[in-house]
């Protein structure tokens, strides 16, 4: 084969390569009809954020927070600092005609029920909030509310009847001149909010009248002991030695105290739980925690009784009561007015 012949038919070869070169690579590109599709990765799909209960926290923060003071401020001390002007909101939740009669000075009045949700966000943040109603037991739930909202606020001991009007020199500090709402508008957590406006509102759907004001008479308490109805619950919130000394039948015992909130998870929710203290304020706050956490609970009016509050009280009206063979009984339970 002459080298010109044998020239010409390498060319040939070489395209020919060439071609079937690119046709080879049109090929891989397009994959033929009987092959299958490659999947495509699916995006990793980013974790849902752990849903908060908001309500629930701050409930239990306000044992897991608390301090010594329990919330309260002493009815002389209290009078001692009006006198002084120190800078503070005073709230009368007491009804509209006995405020009128006489009230301490610069008090607002809102009534417990829901005018003091109703205005909660016309509360102040900046200056400590001190309440006050006849007893302290309604003062004592509206406290625990205000602290779960975020408000400083303060009940004061043994409320107006048996408190602050025996307090010497308190003519000195009481008028008869109605306060407005200042006119502010603060920051409450929505959730918190809505939870405390249920809360009010529940007072006007009350049906059963025994339960008014999430509370309890003691003659209606004493019946439910002694028909033995196991659809309630008793709950002492008084000191382990006072409760080892004299307690209502069948009632459990948490202590009053930082941390209580822990406990909480061993009472019962398809109960009435009717928590009593030694005059129905502790109580009224624990009350409150409790119903905010998805409790039925109620407060025992004027709770075992003490003699400031006699004859109001369960002891004072020489009802019964068992005693904790385990613990020694202590001298007295003449220890705190809460």
């Amino acid at each position: 084969m002459s080298s010109k012949r044998h020239c010409k038919l390498l060319s040939v070869v070489l395209t020919l390569t060439v071609f079937l070169g690119i046709l080879a690579g049109c090929t891989s590109n397009n994959q033929p009809s009987n092959s299958q599709p490659t999947k495509a990765t699916e995006p990793t799909k980013a974790a849902e954020p752990t849903k908060t209960d908001v309500v629930a926290d701050a409930a239990n923060a306000y044992f897991a927070n608390m301090g010594s003071d329990t919330y309260k401020i002493p009815e002389k001390d209290f009078v001692a600092k009006v006198k002084a002007n120190e800078p503070m909101f005073i709230l009368d939740i007491r009804q509209a005609d006995v405020y009128e009669k006489g009230h301490i000075k610069g008090a607002v009045n809102l009534p417990w029920g829901t005018a003091i949700s109703d205005n909660l966000t016309k509360l102040p943040k900046d200056k400590p909030i001190m309440v006050y109603c006849y007893t302290g037991q309604t003062a004592g739930q509206t406290v625990a509310l205000l602290n779960v909202a975020g408000f400083d606020a303060k009940s004061v001991n043994l409320g107006w009847d048996l408190g602050i009007s025996k307090v010497e020199g308190v003519a000195d500090v009481t008028e008869t001149t109605a306060n407005p709402l200042t006119d502010i508008t603060t920051e409450v957590n929505p959730e918190i909010k809505a939870a405390i406006d249920k809360y009010y509102k529940g007072l006007t759907e009350i049906t059963d009248a025994r339960y008014k004001n999430y509370k309890i008479s003691e003659d209606d308490a004493k019946k439910l002991v002694d028909d033995k109805d196991t659809s309630v619950i008793f709950l002492s919130v008084r000191k382990a030695e006072d409760y080892a000394n004299g307690h209502i039948e069948g009632a459990v015992n948490i202590p009053f105290a930082k941390g209580m909130q822990q406990k909480f998870n061993t009472l019962p929710k398809d109960k009435k739980i009717i928590v009593y203290c030694y005059t129905g304020q502790t109580a009224g706050q624990t009350v409150a925690i409790l119903r905010l956490l998805g409790y039925d609970a109620v407060s025992l009016n004027a709770g075992m009784g003490m003699p400031s509050n006699a004859p109001a009280g369960w002891l004072n009206k020489g009802y019964p009561v068992v005693k904790s063979e385990e613990q020694k009984p202590v001298e007295s339970n003449d220890k705190d007015n809460s």
